[in-house]
C-alpha cells in the first residue's frame, strides 16, 4: 500500500491527518481513538479488527475528495 498525504490541520505535526491510498484510491484517516465507553456503545457493527477515530469536521471539509 501507497500512502499520499493529502492534509492536516494540525499545528505541531500530530493528528488529525488524512491520506490517500495510491492503488485504490481509498482514504486513510489519522486520530485521536474514540476510548470512552459510552460513546463507543453508541455505534453499530464495529468489528473485531477496527477501531473508530474522531476527525474535526474542519479537516474533512477542508481537505477530502469531492468527488
Amino acid at each position: 500500500m501507497t500512502l499520499r498525504f493529502i492534509g492536516t490541520t494540525s499545528e505541531d505535526g500530530n493528528c488529525p491527518t488524512l491520506y490517500e491510498v495510491v492503488e485504490t484510491g481509498d482514504i486513510v484517516v489519522q486520530g485521536d481513538q474514540l476510548t470512552n465507553p459510552e460513546d463507543l456503545a453508541q455505534l453499530r457493527n464495529v468489528g473485531p479488527h477496527e477501531t473508530s477515530v474522531v476527525i474535526p469536521r474542519d479537516l474533512l471539509t477542508r481537505f477530502a475528495p469531492k468527488e
